[in-house]
């Protein structure tokens, strides 16, 4: 007479880490989607001693150095920039326009952008990267 053993194998997948492993990636995502704007244009910015970060979400106006205008990443030609600006700033309570503009291009070009904000009343600041 045989004896039959009761014992199965039984397939089982080890759930202990996993949950470790997803904290962590959780983690990491957070962290680096919070480093990340979306609304930039990489250029080269002009260079300055004390620089302020914010973690506020502002509109985002960018000229790049062929002088071609960028509302949040959106092309806008110059003409018509003011009326775009104006129909962007209805939509957001804070008032507040960061300009990023390339160190090498003329004054000319800085003032001819700020003058839109001083017409309009609205803050325009000037973004620059750390010395």
């Amino acid at each position: 007479m045989s004896i039959k053993r009761k014992r199965r194998f039984h397939a089982e997948v080890a759930t202990s880490s996993l949950s470790d492993i997803m904290f962590f990636l959780l983690l990491f995502f957070l962290i680096i989607s919070t480093l990340a704007n979306p609304n930039v244009i990489k250029m080269t910015l002009p260079k300055a001693k004390a620089n302020e970060k914010t973690n506020k979400q502002y509109i985002s106006l960018s000229v790049t150095e062929d002088k071609k205008f960028y509302i949040d990443k959106q092309p806008v030609a110059f003409e018509e920039l003011e009326t775009t600006l104006m129909a962007k700033i209805n939509n957001e309570k804070d008032q507040t326009v960061v300009v990023r503009i390339p160190f090498n291009l003329q004054v000319q070009d800085l003032v001819d952008v700020l003058q839109i904000g001083v017409k309009n009343n609205l803050k325009f600041v000037i973004a620059t990267s750390p010395k």
